[in-house]
């Protein structure tokens, strides 16, 4: 439960951020410069919350760590009612969706409760297995499967969650288009559950609805760019401390300065690079850049897991080892380091590519909140996958669960090529239109 609590309070505080720092924006304090302190705060809170609280772990309890985690939190919940805002009418929602030309209200009522009913239908199915999961089990009997309940729910609760919400704004805007279901003068009527229901159509409808506008049939693509493009690292990223720890048997420090400081100095250079590498050679070769390198990052982790053969010859290549021996250090901690530098500036990259290309997409009528749905897509497929994954290092072990989440990772490759192809043609036909 506390899991549970805890991921629902992630998530959001991820969206919430997202949307604050496109929102508050403005010519003084652009969003470049908020999104680059973001950065450094994301990554400052990950040294604190990772390797400050590993470094304590080693020398106190759990519980008191927690604790004194807790209260820093408490500090920041000050600091974010301080933070400023913009300023907006109560009633904008309202203003703007009671337009002539917009979709009725009824119209928008109903495509309210489709989407509801998806949405409810796939937090009720998570939430009763979950239940399941924490229940007695009884003598002889056998605990539920998290890999058979992404098997047979995995892919419908995308369809109730992504591609459901999906159908219902292309429907929205083919009826709009036509002239069809849409106001003929201002509506005047006024009430708190018209206020709520206008609030949640401009949140969960109405961003999709200008998406599937402007792109068309080019959503799909962009929706299965951003579903995999994180796949290749998010699945395993839940088990990267059970496997330092309990399967190579680092120690708390160890770990702590190699993924928690050692990590965030590598991932700081790999934004950096992904920066530099847009100004050099553009937005889609960065992003198949940060696709692919990720891939390669998992093969490592899995001949990590295998003793780590060829981690060593290259070591040996490149004189890493006489190196870190003449630092004061061992083979074993040269290996980690190796990986971890490998990784942290690939996936550096990729996250740097892909905030600039979501960046890139959204519409500025709906930026906050496209931003927000999109990049919290992001984390769906991995987030649904990691149960599974969890199940499979039981049964096959780290290695072989890391070359397969490898193999995943061609599945961005192909929609980041498809996107490019896609974008090209967008952009062609739209030179040849102005011409």
């Amino acid at each position: 439960m506390f899991a549970f609590v805890a991921s629902i309070g992630s998530a959001t505080q991820d969206v919430a951020i997202d949307a604050w720092r496109i929102d508050v924006a403005d010519e003084r304090t652009p969003v470049e410069l908020l999104s680059a302190i973001y950065q450094l705060g994301y990554r400052t809170a990950s040294i604190v919350g990772g390797a400050f609280a590993l470094f304590l772990a080693a020398r106190m309890s759990w519980p008191t760590v927690y604790l004194l985690m807790a209260c820093l939190i408490g500090v920041m919940l000050l600091i974010a009612l301080a933070a400023p805002d913009t300023e907006r009418s109560p009633d904008v929602a309202a203003d703007l969706l009671d337009q002539p030309g917009e979709i009725a209200p009824r119209a928008r009522a109903i495509a309210l409760i489709i989407v509801g009913s998806s949405w409810v239908w796939a937090i009720v199915r998570i939430v009763v297995f979950m239940t399941s999961m924490l229940a007695e089990v009884p003598p002889g009997g056998k605990r539920p499967s998290a890999g058979d309940f992404l098997k047979y729910n995995g892919p419908l609760i995308v369809l109730a969650t992504v591609i459901v919400p999906l159908i219902v704004a292309a429907v929205l805007n083919w009826l709009k288009l036509r002239g069809h279901q849409v106001q003929a003068v201002v509506d005047t009527r006024v009430s708190p559950a018209r206020t709520i229901a206008n609030h949640l159509y401009r949140a969960l409808i109405a961003p999709l609805a200008d998406l599937t506008e402007r792109m068309r049939w080019g959503v799909l693509v962009v929706i299965g760019l951003i579903l995999t493009y994180a796949l290749c690292y998010n699945v395993w990223a839940s088990f990267a401390y059970p496997f330092y720890l309990d399967y190579m048997h680092y120690t708390k420090d160890e770990v702590a300065f190699a993924s928690k400081i050692f990590g965030i100095v590598m991932s700081i250079i790999g934004v950096s690079v992904g920066g530099y590498l847009f100004l050099r050679i553009g937005r889609f070769p960065t992003v198949l850049i940060g696709a692919a390198l990720p891939i390669f990052g998992n093969f490592l982790y899995a001949d990590l897991a295998d003793g780590a053969p060829y981690i060593d010859i290259v070591l040996h290549m490149l004189r890493l080892d006489v190196l870190a021996q003449a630092l004061g250090g061992d083979l074993r901690i040269a290996r980690l380091l190796l990986t971890i530098a490998y990784e942290n500036v690939s996936t550096g990259i990729a996250g740097a590519a892909f905030v600039a290309y979501v960046s890139g997409i959204v519409s500025k009528k709906y930026s906050a909140v496209q931003y927000a749905l999109l990049s919290s897509l992001t984390f769906l497929i991995g987030s649904l996958g990691k149960g599974f994954a969890g199940e499979l290092i039981d049964k096959i072990g780290y290695a072989a669960v890391f070359r397969d989440v490898a193999v995943l990772g061609l599945l961005a490759i192909f929609f980041v090529l498809l996107e490019w192809w896609r974008s090209s043609r967008s952009s062609t036909a739209a030179a040849s239109g102005e011409g």
